[in-house]
């Protein structure tokens, strides 16, 4: 009998003195696993999170001229039809949840672009008083950090943290501190995919030893001028150690991940240096690329991305007039009442949507060891709020995670009984994450998630 033995997954072509990383191969794969086409070992589980603002288009369901502008369907179940804004996502049906009906209840009376803020944390923004929580991706990433390099990879469209009801991250930590998102491709992509800038393995060590140091240098130094500040300022400076402390353990793990080879992977199809005010749709899919590429490549298996400010904030508010040649910015087209409203609004959520299509097709196109990407990752698609800033009925897609367990199909209307948090419960337990609650949650959606 013939012996056979996977191909290394860490093989490279080598010739002329250039070494070229193969991508993931089906011979890399052990033969049980080949003959029987399961899996030996369990799927990774993965889980992302894309936001778009102002909420969507919803004309009533009854309006004959403009009811096929409208974001939902308008009837629930399996036999739903999409509208022209969602039918760019028809290819994904049996990969995909419509959810209707939910939002949080402390965010239920407020402004929708307040309500931003909470996407992730259902904190509470009601009052004159900040009351944020962590936002479920990353109790989601302090369980799965174990597996990857990075805990998570935190995106938007104009990067930073914005300010406190106008924020530009979807993603806060155990403290409820907004984390900085990333927004340029180039130095994503250097910073995760190629870091060292070629460096040898003993130079890049050094390099993270210099950095640690630093930073336990200033660590050291702020004990003695801690006891120097009034209440404000050591709040203030402890945020800023807060943040330091990150960087150092995020240095810690890179030296831990020093020796461990990178999954190989092909660049040539990223656009690195399109501009979200030039080329919005060329944007997004860059951004959609390295997203894709993070999870191919298991750089980490949380993500978030927030594609645009609220209230008309950043590069995203010109999108449709980039994108489009609409003449109204995106926060005045959800606002402005006037002839062709719905149709100005409509057409903007469908090209939207056409680009997070877009994302959905590179998912379910590129494979690893387990399969389609799409089958071991949820995407939630959505906004804070439905038409004009009410922050009621959020427009929302969950998609992927054929493998984990969803069940998929199906457009699900719930009343106000079932809060937006109960979507977390599942998505958490579905990556493996045990969890009973989340926030304000009351259970699950055993429609979707199986138990």
């Amino acid at each position: 009998m013939t012996s056979f033995n996977p191909l290394d997954r860490r093989t490279f072509l080598r010739g002329a003195g250039v070494s070229v990383a193969l991508p993931w191969l089906e011979a890399m794969t052990p033969r049980p696993e080949r003959e029987t086409g399961t899996p030996r070992r369990e799927p990774m589980r993965r889980m992302c999170f894309v936001y778009f603002p102002n909420g969507a288009a919803m004309p009533k369901e009854g309006d004959e001229k403009w009811g096929h502008w409208r974001w939902f369907p308008h009837a629930a179940g399996r036999d739903y039809e999409f509208t022209k804004v969602l039918e760019c996502l028809a290819p994904f049906r049996e990969k995909l949840s419509l959810l209707g009906g939910l939002s949080h209840p402390l965010s239920r009376q407020l402004l929708g672009h307040l309500a931003g803020d909470t996407w992730l944390t259902a904190g509470d923004m009601r009052g004159d008083v900040y009351k944020n929580r962590v936002s479920v991706d990353q109790v989601a990433a302090r369980h799965l950090a174990k597996h990857t390099r990075y805990p998570s990879l935190v995106l938007s469209t104009d990067g930073g943290v914005g300010y406190k009801s106008r924020v530009s991250t979807l993603s806060f930590d155990h403290s409820a501190r907004p984390i900085p998102s990333e927004h340029r491709q180039r130095l994503i992509f250097e910073r995760y995919f190629a870091p060292g800038g070629g460096a040898s393995t003993a130079e890049r060590r050094a390099q993270l030893q210099r950095g640690r140091k630093i930073v336990d240098l200033v660590l050291e130094d702020s004990k003695r001028l801690q006891g120097k500040l009034g209440k404000h300022d050591a709040d203030k400076l402890g945020e800023y150690l807060a943040s330091l402390d990150s960087v150092e353990q995020q240095i810690r793990r890179n030296e831990s991940w020093l020796d461990k080879p990178r999954k190989p992977f092909d660049k040539s199809h990223l656009d690195l240096d399109v501009a979200a005010n030039v080329d919005p749709k060329g944007y997004l899919r860059a951004m959609f690329d390295l997203m894709v590429l993070g999870f191919q490549t298991d750089l980490t298996r949380v993500m978030t991305y927030m594609t645009g400010r609220e209230d008309g904030m950043g590069f995203a508010d010109k999108f449709p007039e980039r994108a489009l040649g609409i003449k109204r910015g995106h926060h005045t087209i959800s606002h402005d009442q006037h002839e062709g409203h719905w149709d100005q609004w409509g057409r903007y959520d469908q090209w939207h949507a056409q680009q997070f299509a877009y994302f959905l097709e590179r998912l379910n196109t590129v494979e690893d060891e387990h399969g389609k990407l799409l089958d071991t990752t949820m995407v939630l698609y959505g906004s804070c709020c439905s038409t004009t800033h009410n922050a009621r009925n959020y427009p929302l897609a969950l998609a992927g995670g054929n493998k984990l367990g969803l069940k998929h199909g199906a457009y699900h209307k719930y009343d106000e009984s079932t809060p937006f948090c109960n979507v977390f419960v599942g998505m958490l337990n579905a990556v493996g994450v045990k969890t009973e609650s989340f926030a304000d949650s009351t259970g699950t959606l055993p429609e979707v998630f199986s138990a």
